[in-house]
């Protein structure tokens, strides 16, 4: 885990299904990255956010 990361919730649209994925990235553009580098440049990001945890 890199310092100063942070959880984000992705919501992707992959082969016509809209998915939810849960990822660990110190910014919004790494959290992209990491999903187009899983998945592949074919994936559609519809949203990236900020994961808020309830203490």
């Amino acid at each position: 885990m890199i310092c100063g990361s942070k959880c984000f919730l992705v919501e992707m649209e992959l082969d016509g299904t809209k998915q939810i994925k849960q990822v660990t990235a110190r910014t919004p553009v790494g959290a992209r990255k990491v999903i187009r580098g899983k998945y592949g440049a074919e994936v559609e990001i519809l949203s990236v956010k900020k994961e808020r945890r309830n203490h």
